[in-house]
């Protein structure tokens, strides 16, 4: 929707060290833990080692619920710092009688803390407290019963957080010891397609980067909860929920809204919260109607929640608006508060009205493009979502949406060949398209830089290969595979040198990075089967890369990318 300012690079933050006599204790203790059960304990299994984790907030990427239960105590979670009460659980797989939990604590202690089993991680039962807690090493026997063990820390030890090195759960199931990869399933009014459960499988052939699917899945988690936690707001009252753009023009844009309705549908099953955000998101979609088409959303909103600017809409906005109320109608069903199908629909044919162009079947920029206005014969490939239109005509039943998935497809392919036959690339704006179309010449709606491959158009790679990675169609695998080719062998393989913008030719517009463009060529290299190791490395610059709490862009298109490459993007 606008030009957008460089990616703001955060304060590197100094990890704080355990105490030489901690560390000592570690040493010393750590072989045993090995060879023999402690005094006074039954050599019970130890239930929890690998399995999936989650805590109520990360101090940073670096210390994930993860790390509490991977055997190693060279590493540690770590929470948020200076809040109570915060919790660290571990899903066993299935029931199991717990009769020992050992406690590793880092610097960074529980004065109180409760050890806790449930059934089902919702009501919790108490088989252990203490508000007298001291650090170092809580071997403690405990008899309870339950699938899910936290600790449930309610007093800090320090002025920081809660970390532990090793939380270990004892115990026994009955049978053997489950598997350190479950998958989620769906429960009783619970998500039909849990996040992290891999039901809906990609197109044959499509990489993932190395390591077992837990520990991506678990990334994406962590990402997700930093990202909620700098961008989802309830500013204006009303049970409205917002995604806020303090990067953008103004303080909420509908591009934001509907990312926030996509990614809140997809991680049902990570966060048990997840509905609510979704209808809060969607009640202020159906508060904020476009002057123009009021089935639409009106762009832009000022602090208070007002719009401005005209309140027509924008469509990239709508598109995922959309989309999102298909996965929600998938998730959870239509028969609750809100008919999700229904409102789908409706949003679905709205877009067809104001901004589809009824000439060309291409998109407009928003309802307010119409005939005989400047911007009429303009259209932007970042909006050009083929695996939206794909929902879209199941959903509805419209043909239509075929030949609008057929000729933003087609356009594509002329565009590569004829104005980036080196490169794949496509222009932020895309000029003529009632007759031979071709990239911007200049500013035509944002900046002088709109016929390049700039902050809009850094959104194409992940666009075209989210279709080409679920559908396995050619054209789409092939427009990736060309995007794919040209970014590897333009860098080196190294994704630190992809900058943000480019000319068509490939020439560099900027000297720095942001997510915003690195991200999205992680999922193209999905599609090439020798670009593992390219993955890899793209992989790992998402996950050296912290949320910048200024750049909600950037951090919403590097969580997207990261959902579609641990393989839980889904078409509904």
């Amino acid at each position: 929707m606008h030009a957008r300012p460089l990616y703001a690079r955060p304060r590197p933050r100094r990890p704080r060290r355990p105490s030489t006599l901690l560390a000592l204790t570690l040493g010393l203790i750590a072989p045993a833990l090995v060879l023999t059960a402690a005094p006074g304990h039954t050599a019970d299994s130890l239930l929890s080692q690998g399995r999936p984790a989650a805590s109520s907030s990360d101090e940073d990427a670096s210390f994930p619920p993860g790390r509490a239960f991977d055997g190693n105590t060279s590493t540690r979670w770590a929470s948020a710092e200076g809040v109570d009460p915060q919790w660290l659980r571990v899903d066993l797989g299935r029931s199991a009688a717990v009769s020992r939990v050992r406690l590793t604590w880092e610097a960074a202690y529980a004065r109180a803390y409760r050890i806790q089993v449930s059934p089902d991680g919702s009501s919790w039962t108490d088989v252990y407290s203490t508000s007298s807690g001291d650090g170092a090493v809580d071997d403690l026997s405990v008899s309870g019963t339950g699938r899910y063990v936290r600790m449930y820390g309610t007093g800090r030890g320090t002025p920081y957080g809660y970390s532990l090195y090793e939380m270990e759960v004892y115990g026994s199931t009955g049978g053997s010891t489950p598997g350190p990869s479950p998958t989620p399933t769906p429960t009783a009014g619970g998500p039909r397609v849990p996040f992290g459960g891999h039901t809906i499988p990609y197109a044959s052939g499509m990489l993932r980067p190395g390591g077992g699917q837990a520990a991506l899945d678990q990334k994406v988690v962590d990402y997700y909860r930093k990202w909620k936690a700098a961008f989802v707001r309830q500013n204006c009252g009303n049970g409205w929920y917002q995604v806020i753009s303090p990067d953008a023009d103004h303080p909420y844009v509908a591009e934001a809204q509907g990312y926030g309705m996509v990614i809140a549908a997809t991680m049902a099953g990570a966060d048990p919260d997840a509905k609510k955000i979704f209808d809060g998101l969607l009640k202020y979609v159906l508060a904020h109607p476009s002057s123009i088409t009021p089935g639409l959303l009106a762009a832009e909103q000022d602090a208070s929640c007002k719009s401005v600017n005209g309140g027509d809409s924008a469509t990239d906005g709508d598109l995922d608006v959309a989309y999102g109320l298909l996965l929600a109608d998938r998730q959870w069903g239509s028969s609750g508060t809100y008919d999700y199908k229904r409102l789908a629909i409706k949003h679905i044919n709205a877009i067809k009205v104001g901004e589809l162009n009824p000439t060309t079947k291409l998109l407009k920029l928003g309802d307010w493009s119409s005939s005989g206005g400047e911007h009429y014969w303009i259209s932007r490939p970042s909006d050009w979502m083929i695996d939206h239109f794909r929902a879209f005509r199941k959903a509805t039943g419209d043909a239509t949406w075929d030949t609008v998935r057929a000729n933003h497809q087609n356009l594509i392919a002329s565009m590569q060949s004829k104005y980036a036959p080196g490169t794949g690339l496509l222009p932020d704006f895309v000029v003529d398209t009632n007759g031979s179309p071709r990239p911007a010449p200049g500013e035509v709606l944002e900046s002088a830089n709109d016929g390049d491959f700039w902050w809009n158009a850094c959104r194409v790679p992940w666009r075209i290969a989210n279709d080409a990675v679920t559908s396995g169609d050619a054209g789409s695998l092939a427009a990736a595979r060309k995007l794919n080719a040209w970014i590897k062998a333009r860098t080196g393989g190294d994704p630190g040198r992809i900058v943000a913008g480019y000319r068509l030719d490939g020439g560099a517009l900027a000297d720095y990075a942001s997510p915003a463009f690195f991200a999205p060529f992680a999922v193209a290299a999905m599609t090439d089967p020798g670009s593992q190791a390219w993955l890899d490395a793209l992989w790992n610059r998402m996950l050296a890369t912290p949320v910048s709490t200024d750049s909600y862009y950037a951090a919403s298109i590097q969580l997207q990318a990261m959902i579609t490459v641990t393989g839980n993007h889904w078409v509904p």
